[in-house]
């Protein structure tokens, strides 16, 4: 069985770039992080609204892998937890590889079901220049790769933890790949 776990967890009342570390976040069934401005039923991201306000919120949690934080590191940035905005930091777990569909078990009672690809924006340079093109990058055949992490909706509501273990349930196949949301 796959497996990781928890490295932070972050939440941001208002619609900043980053997010604040917290001891514990708690999440709500079909709504997403309590007290994060992306909460709710529909979309919460402020471009989205514009466009349409009644679509469903697809992006109620966001979880990046704290390797990248690495990678990023070795080119010259110093990136931390809740710095890209994520709300849940996970270690030794290839987010970007899973499948649409994943349910993730975050702790003893938490359960997210991963939507897609986090596509990050330009506000990420605003944040630190130039580190949008390591976030998004092209791989050997140009394909476009998006590194900014995964996209959740919450399924089982529960209380996340840094230290929690992070389970792995994949869906039946076939498995459908990861796409932008």
């Amino acid at each position: 069985m796959l497996s990781g776990s928890v490295v932070a967890v972050s939440r941001d009342a208002t619609h900043r770039f980053s997010k604040d570390n917290q001891d514990s976040v708690r999440l709500l069934a079909g709504l997403g992080v309590e007290g994060d401005a992306h909460l709710g039923v529909t979309v919460q991201h402020l471009s989205r609204v514009a466009r349409d306000p009644t679509q469903p919120n697809l992006r109620q949690v966001h979880l990046i892998h704290a390797e990248l934080f690495d990678e990023l590191r070795d080119a010259g940035y110093d990136i931390h937890p809740g710095d890209l905005g994520e709300n849940i930091t996970t270690s030794g777990l290839a987010l970007l590889d899973l499948p649409v569909g994943t349910r993730l078990r975050l702790g003893p009672d938490a359960v997210v079901e991963v939507t897609g690809l986090r596509n990050p924006c330009r506000q990420i340079d605003g944040f630190r220049g130039g580190l949008l093109k390591h976030v998004i990058g092209r791989d050997e055949a140009g394909a476009v790769v998006r590194k900014g992490g995964i996209m959740s909706i919450v399924i089982e509501g529960g209380v996340v933890r840094p230290g929690d273990t992070v389970g792995v349930e994949l869906p039946a196949a076939p498995h459908r790949p990861l796409e932008k949301v």
